[in-house]
């Protein structure tokens, strides 16, 4: 089982994108489980679960180089690209953090 962490400002389209990188992980076969959480809580979720990867939204991605000094090499630490994250593309941004976990 995979856990994949996302972590934003406030939650709503990334919440949209959880959707989506679910339903991807279905389709694909991959047990995945993916949440979203706001900032404010993203502490709280790394000390009390599991987390392969955590992603962080562009909106909150200058936190990137404190996040990595934190969490890795524990946790898989990068930024979901803005491209990606834009039209809402749940299998790339699946993708980029099954790649990081292999490597």
């Amino acid at each position: 089982m995979k856990h994949i962490m996302l972590v934003c400002n406030a939650g709503m389209s990334t919440s949209m994108l959880v959707t989506k990188m679910q339903k991807a992980a279905e389709e694909t076969g991959v047990e995945a489980t993916i949440w979203a959480v706001p900032v404010s809580e993203a502490d709280t979720e790394v000390a009390q679960k599991e987390i392969d990867v955590l992603l962080l939204g562009p909106q909150v991605k200058f936190l990137l180089n404190d996040y990595k000094a934190k969490f890795e090499p524990a946790i898989k630490v990068d930024a979901i690209n803005m491209m990606d994250y834009g039209v809402m593309n749940g299998a790339k941004v699946l993708e980029a953090a099954l790649k990081m976990m292999e490597g």
